[in-house]
């Protein structure tokens, strides 16, 4: 975080399912010293928020909260969740919360998955397609913000019903709760829904440029890939020109001339998808994911914390 925080302005967030390995309390003595040593760290990085998972809730939301409340810089992290409500219908988290990062204005939503908590009498997750689209709404009516993220601690179908039905009113989906990692950002309507790290393993990086701040974002990484299968196509079409040509067996040149159609189709296609127009008002993005490998050096007082939680070559290492 250091080295990219020397290169611009940094917005941390973490999409929940952090701090257990399983939703519900498991045999691991140690279970809550390593959680309560994640929301440490989490702070210790600036998290500006975080989305309430199912493997966040795994000794409940009491001690959740406690947790949060006793961390070192005294809880500056959000714990967000729009939809995760008490037998009474309040929430136990806030919905979202507002961040101002190099100019832009952030609106940040959490939601958690339906249904009931784990022993948690009372305690259950309302719907959180309509509850992210709510309060996602509602602060870019009333706050104004210039990027909506949500924080979906929620099953990918769900993320995926939440980009579809979400219009214009959100920009970012961050999801977690499936232990599987997308590596592309998939757009299927107007947001993009994008899957975090894993594990601690890698981090998921999205590098914006919000010229103008308003209008969709274009993915560059989409455009290069696009453009590196047209030059790719080019060259198949070629080839398959002139293997029609060379061909005398009409069943054979009516094979090739369906694969050239079909080449020409996807030609087109891809000659449609266009990026940037270079206007200087567009916002654009470039997702990917940073591996946390042996070129980011061991903290020797944050590895000798862990190896007391997790010893080297146990099981849970």
């Amino acid at each position: 975080m250091s080295r990219e925080r020397a290169k611009g302005p940094v917005l941390v967030l973490d999409a929940g399912n952090a701090l257990f390995k399983n939703a519900t309390p498991g045999t691991d003595p140690q279970e809550k010293a390593r959680a309560l040593l994640l929301l440490e760290q989490m702070e210790a990085l600036g998290t500006s928020a975080m989305a309430v998972g199912e493997r966040d809730l795994s000794l409940g939301t009491d001690f959740l909260l406690q947790a949060h409340k006793q961390a070192p810089k005294g809880g500056k992290m959000k714990l967000l969740s729009a939809n995760l409500v008490d037998a009474s219908g309040a929430r136990l988290f806030d919905a979202s919360t507002v961040v101002s990062v190099g100019g832009v204005k952030f609106g940040l939503v959490g939601v958690s998955p339906e249904g009931p908590v784990f022993r948690q009498p009372g305690v259950v997750g309302r719907p959180p397609v309509p509850a992210a689209l709510a309060e996602a709404r509602r602060l870019r009516e009333k706050e104004k913000v210039d990027v909506v993220v949500v924080l979906a601690a929620i099953p990918a179908v769900e993320a995926s019903k939440l980009s579809l039905q979400g219009g214009q009113a959100m920009e970012f989906i961050l999801q977690s709760h499936d232990r599987r990692a997308s590596t592309l950002a998939q757009r299927d309507d107007y947001a993009f829904v994008m899957s975090a790290g894993e594990r601690g393993r890698q981090v998921a990086q999205v590098v914006l440029s919000v010229a103008g701040h308003k209008g969709p974002f274009s993915d560059l990484s989409a455009v290069e890939r696009a453009q590196q299968s047209l030059k790719v196509i080019e060259q198949n079409l070629q080839q398959a020109k002139q293997s029609l040509a060379a061909a005398k067996d009409e069943s054979v040149r009516g094979t090739w001339k369906e694969t050239i159609a079909g080449l020409e189709a996807r030609k087109k296609e891809l000659a449609a998808f266009q990026g940037p127009s270079g206007k200087g008002s567009e916002r654009t993005l470039r997702f990917s994911y940073v591996a946390l490998g042996s070129d980011v050096p061991d903290d020797p007082e944050l590895k000798q914390r862990v190896e007391r939680i997790e010893p080297p070559g146990s099981a849970s290492h």
